[in-house]
């Protein structure tokens, strides 16, 4: 039997607040070169993110870009990010890594 959508959800936000790290940017440049790094506003929980990618949620995404909240990490972005080291909240929605930072 399949499982029904909001198992599924709560199986998602389980498992992505249990991967939630905080970690160093040098940590995650292989994610950055492949393209699939991305940048979720401070003002977002980072694990409904990853939870409503893990859904499919295009229009929830959809908003949430042209908002401005979430967008692909730009190379001024992560040069800035990869001089100073900067501590990021992560986690890993494949084939995406989504990363926030919180002051």
């Amino acid at each position: 039997m399949d499982d029904m959508p909001e198992d599924r959800e709560a199986l998602l936000r389980k498992e992505y607040h249990s991967q939630t790290a905080r970690i160093n940017w040098h940590d995650l440049q292989t994610y950055y070169a492949h393209g699939n790094a991305i940048s979720v506003g401070s003002d977002l929980n980072l694990v409904e993110v990853a939870v409503q990618l893990g859904l499919d949620n295009t229009d929830q995404f959809q908003q949430w870009i042209a908002d401005g909240q979430i967008a692909s990490v730009h190379d001024d972005q992560a040069l800035v990010w990869y001089e100073v080291n900067q501590e990021l909240w992560a986690v890993v929605a494949p084939p995406w890594l989504l990363v926030q930072q919180r002051t």
